[in-house]
């Protein structure tokens, strides 16, 4: 059986109870994958102190925020100045990232760290989970009271939050679920005011 990637939101959490959350699944390696590897509010999980703290506990950390962040800097990803995650998924920084991912997860349990609590807030699940998924990875997200969703059961929830059937008759599951996909991505998808007020630049 190939074995999970999983998933964890830094939250609110102080660094004792974000590193209770990783030790209770054995996870091996975090990797980071915030664009940006700062936080103002919770400056706990800056990079530098964030390691120091993950190496007291032998967790290993990999910074792959410029492969499957959110916020790319490939103008040919955004439209009217939003990040489209289907294209972000196609560029060669983003498959060296999956690569990346599924080689350490061959090794090692691995956990994707982005910010946010809920993982239908974050791109982590949106864009990076599902590109897992279709390259033969399975996906658990772990929550911030400790549970553990699928990647399969998060994104039913997501249907069911967006009110959307579980069948229908002239479209396919898999329609379904991509139609899901992409009302979320168009949501949560960083926005870059800049090129938002410049749109035609965008697909230059």
């Amino acid at each position: 059986m190939t074995p999970p990637v999983f998933t964890i939101g830094h939250s609110t959490h102080d660094i004792d109870r974000f590193i209770a959350l990783l030790r209770r699944h054995e996870i091996a390696l975090v990797a980071d994958v915030r664009s940006v590897p700062y936080s103002r509010m919770q400056p706990q999980f800056n990079r530098e102190p964030l390691i120091k703290a993950l190496e007291k506990w032998g967790i290993m950390y990999v910074f792959l925020g410029a492969e499957l962040g959110a916020r790319s800097s490939d103008k040919a990803c955004y439209e009217n100045g939003q990040v489209q995650y289907h294209r972000l998924a196609q560029t060669p920084a983003f498959h060296r990232g999956i690569e990346r991912l599924q080689d350490e997860s061959g090794r090692r349990k691995v956990a994707l760290m982005c910010a946010e609590r809920e993982p239908l807030e974050c791109h982590r699940t949106v864009l990076v989970s599902r590109e897992l998924q279709a390259a033969g990875l399975p996906v658990m997200h772990i929550h911030a009271d400790g549970h553990l969703e699928s990647h399969e059961e998060v994104i039913h929830r997501l249907m069911r939050l967006l009110n959307m059937p579980e069948g229908d008759l002239f479209r396919t599951q898999d329609d379904l679920i991509e139609e899901a996909y992409k009302k979320q991505g168009a949501r949560i998808a960083y926005v870059d005011k800049f090129l938002a007020q410049e749109p035609e630049k965008a697909s230059t």
